[in-house]
């Protein structure tokens, strides 16, 4: 049987090891769950680059005892020259580039999202920036163990980046996908790290590293320019709320789509599944998330683009309306275009309090790929989420693109607090309601909740097909039943990447805390 970690002081809930131990280090140390995040974030942003890096969005959900949660966007928006016409003139007149200077078109918002979480901390008891940034710090200097998912994730997408300007020298060894175990150091981005912890997270948008970057983007083809790193600022935002049968359930603000995450659980809670396991619950949760994605789909962008704020996706006579369209024996037809991405999601909370959620991304793997020689930073293709064509993602200079990016967060009504989230594009909402309600509903334990085999409705990346994707590791009857219903379903291997990267942090109001991370994944989940 699996078991969740547990602890009183504190917890850490990463992918990658070397951040959960960061991480913890600085819980140990005195410092918050927010300081433990900031340091792994830096830490896993070297350590697991294929997923994350300083160059790509962040978004962070705060619960501090006595107060409520906060949220804070730290997504870029798109430069002052990226319209429509600026693309069709480069050429691109039906689809936005992917790879290369033309895909990075936004602001790299993470680095300011750090800055705007640290500020929340007391400045008397923060602790040096020089200390949050050090582990990571160290691991770009003396150099990473490359993981398997790494080396992997390198040589699927090899094609795509290996001509990219500055990814082979610092993500190939000689031309080729580095193997599991490879040491790779990043010196470069080793200096830039150590200048954020000299002269403040904010030189990164204001001071000689901004200047850099912009000179370098420019020279590539990109519409970034040094003017748009000085506009930009991570913002501080409420987050939507639900109320549930659970407690009051927190995520993102659009353009994410932390709405439709809430959505999926609100539809489910109308649902009345009283077991977990069986086929009500994995239908109806499959169902829920099709209503959920097709509302998305159709109207979901930046904030000041759409029809209607997106709270108002959640009040109780649409969800009732929604959960009404459900057949609880027969799947809804599903084709419909994937929301891509690769990201990661981490948890931490402290002897205090204080929980956090927070994920950081790059979208696609290594983004666009295009990589800065002097600084070490490569440059998210969050962009290429925009739409050409009029709409509420429509391409426009400061705008943000739709975001699958959507850390998750709760109140619940005994008293805890819960913090979770995964990677993986279009299956984040998907799976963020599989934990939730295996943890939360049915009473499943914490690990053992992430770590049971899950689900992916519709296309991924670079696939074709909509079927309902499932580890092989469901029950059989329960594959046949999903089929039976009218699901086109089709087979993974078990524990596969595709169906994401997933963790949790659990406080009690006893001060009990629980984590847990995914075998799917290269991390760790870290109580004391």
């Amino acid at each position: 049987m699996l078991h969740a970690a547990l602890g009183y002081n504190g917890a850490v809930s990463a992918p990658h090891r070397a951040a959960a131990l960061a991480g913890q280090e600085i819980l140990a140390a005195g410092g918050t769950a927010i300081e433990a995040m900031v340091a792994a974030a830096a830490t896993i942003a070297v350590t697991y680059p294929h997923m994350n890096g300083i160059g790509g969005d962040g978004f962070w959900l705060i619960h501090r005892p006595g107060k409520a949660p906060v949220g804070i966007s730290a997504c870029g928006g798109a430069a002052a020259l990226a319209t429509p016409e600026w693309y069709a003139a480069q050429g691109y007149v039906t689809a936005l580039p992917t790879r290369g200077g033309p895909a990075a078109l936004t602001v790299p918002g993470t680095v300011g999202g750090w800055h705007a979480a640290l500020s929340l901390v007391p400045s008397a008891r923060r602790l040096p920036l020089a200390r949050l940034l050090g582990n990571a710090i160290g691991y770009a200097e003396d150099g990473i163990a490359v993981t398997g998912n790494q080396a992997r994730t390198t040589a699927e997408k090899l094609a795509g980046l290996r001509d990219v300007p500055g990814f082979a020298q610092t993500f190939l060894v000689d031309g080729a996908p580095p193997a599991a175990g490879h040491r790779l150091r990043q010196p470069a981005l080793a200096r830039t790290l150590k200048t954020l912890a000299e002269t403040g997270l904010q030189s990164f948008y204001s001071g000689p590293i901004a200047r850099t970057h912009a000179e370098f983007l420019a020279a590539q083809g990109s519409p970034l320019r040094r003017e748009d790193f000085a506009a930009y600022g991570a913002e501080t935002v409420t987050p939507l709320s639900l109320e549930t049968a659970q407690g009051r359930l927190y995520n993102m603000i659009a353009p994410t789509q932390g709405v439709a995450s809430l959505m999926i659980l609100g539809l489910f809670d109308r649902l009345g599944v009283a077991q977990g396991e069986g086929f009500d619950h994995i239908h109806g949760l499959i169902e829920a998330t099709k209503q959920a994605f097709l509302l998305r789909n159709a109207g979901l962008g930046d904030p000041r683009s759409m029809a209607e704020p997106a709270q108002d996706w959640l009040r109780s006579d649409r969800l009732d309306r929604l959960a009404r369209q459900i057949d609880p024996a027969r799947a809804l037809p599903w084709p419909h275009d994937p929301k891509a991405g690769d990201t990661i999601w981490m948890g931490a909370a402290d002897a205090e309090g204080t929980v956090v959620s927070f994920i950081q991304s790059v979208f696609w793997e290594f983004g666009s790929g295009l990589t800065c020689p002097e600084t070490g930073v490569f440059f998210q293709n969050r962009g290429a989420g925009f739409a050409l064509a009029p709409g509420p993602n429509q391409l426009a200079p400061g705008r943000r693109p739709f975001h699958t990016l959507n850390p998750a967060l709760a109140h619940l009504k005994d008293g805890r607090v819960m913090a979770y989230g995964t990677m993986g594009g279009e299956g984040q909402p998907q799976t963020q309601s599989a934990i939730f309600t295996r943890h939360v509903t049915y009473g499943m334990d914490l690990q053992a909740a992430v770590t049971a085999p899950r689900w992916l409705l519709g296309k991924t990346w670079g696939a074709e097909s909509t079927t309902l994707k499932l580890e092989d590791r469901f029950d059989p009857a329960l594959v046949d039943a999903l089929r039976q219903a009218g699901h086109a379903v089709e087979l993974l291997p078990a524990f596969s990447d595709l169906v994401g990267h997933a963790g949790a942090v659990v406080r009690h109001a006893s001060g009990l805390i629980e984590a847990a991370s995914d075998p799917r994944a290269d991390g760790a989940a870290t109580c004391y």
